[in-house]
């Protein structure tokens, strides 16, 4: 398995992690879903995050869950996250699924951190910890976490941190900061990957900005793989096209709290998974919210036969 590095580029799907009806990890799923993502054109996989629920997993549920994701692969790149509220469960977890033949891992800052000088020193001690041999994506979404890096703080992270070869950009509103590491880059910093989050609703502009690819789990990875094609090839307008016939969807899953269940939902409608439950405690779609996600596929469809 060859690992992620700071040249990495295309769609990474941030991948849920199926449950059957009763709550357990559903293997049968896990090995559909890999060929789902891969069969739709992904470069790679991420698992693990925060929509594959990766804080209801044990220890030993998660080794598991990437062992049979890695299996399944079949070489691909997949990217495990190893977020913990200490360094000593990144550790253990990190070496665990690196030794098994993970491409790098995910670590996202604690909430607990709130100035400059304890983010920078946070993935210092992570470093640390994991080794310099482990190649790291830094997870910026202050939405989720609370925690606000800033172009500049990133950047003296990167300089420190060679291993730290992504970033999964998640900020919002975050162009500005793409187009800002990609200019220190331009005066000789060094490269990072970027690749870009927040359900994919702003790709198309990340894309023009600089960044690399996509790694967010919307359940059509039809539309980022197809995005970052036609956006690299400089077909910004197309892209916009094929993008717009998915954002209401999109849109839809911003909700807070709804956006894995409608995620699960439209993956298990689509034969990904077997079915769409989350590990309580987890939301479910009620009749309305379904009949909406339907109304909105539906439309979603029409207008991709228009295009075409």
């Amino acid at each position: 398995m060859s690992h992620i590095t700071a040249d990495t580029s295309g769609v990474f799907v941030i991948a849920c992690t199926p449950f059957d009806e009763n709550g357990a990890i559903d293997a049968t799923s896990i090995d559909s879903m890999v060929d789902f993502y891969y069969e739709k054109g992904a470069d790679g996989l991420t698992i693990l995050g925060m929509m594959g629920e990766a804080p209801k997993l044990t220890q030993a549920e998660s080794i598991e869950v990437t062992r049979r994701t890695l299996a399944r692969s079949a070489g691909k790149p997949v990217v495990v996250g190893v977020s913990a509220p200490g360094l000593a469960a990144i550790g253990e977890l990190t070496k665990a699924v690196m030794d098994i033949g993970a491409a790098g891992v995910m670590v996202a800052p604690p909430s607990s951190l709130r100035t400059d000088d304890q983010i920078v020193t946070y993935y210092r001690n992570v470093v640390e910890t994991i080794g310099t041999d482990v190649p790291i994506v830094l997870q910026d979404f202050p939405l989720a976490t609370g925690v606000q890096i800033s172009s500049k703080t990133l950047g003296v992270i990167f300089e420190a941190h060679p291993s730290i070869v992504m970033l999964k950009h998640e900020d919002w509103p975050g162009l500005q900061k793409v187009a800002d590491l990609r200019a220190a880059e331009a005066k000789g910093r060094r490269r990072v990957s970027i690749l870009c989050g927040n359900a994919g609703v702003f790709l198309p502009e990340e894309m023009q900005r600089g960044a690399d690819g996509a790694m967010t789990g919307f359940a059509y990875p039809e539309m980022m793989v197809g995005v970052c094609k036609l956006s690299n090839e400089g077909r910004h307008e197309e892209a916009h096209d094929l993008f717009d016939a998915y954002l209401p969807l999109m849109r839809y899953e911003q909700q807070p709290g709804l956006g894995l269940a409608v995620r699960k939902y439209v993956l298990a409608k689509r034969g990904a998974i077997a079915s769409a439950t989350q590990r309580r405690p987890g939301a479910a779609l009620n009749a309305a919210a379904v009949a909406e996600v339907e109304r909105l596929i539906a439309r979603q469809e029409k207008k991709l036969g228009a295009l075409n």
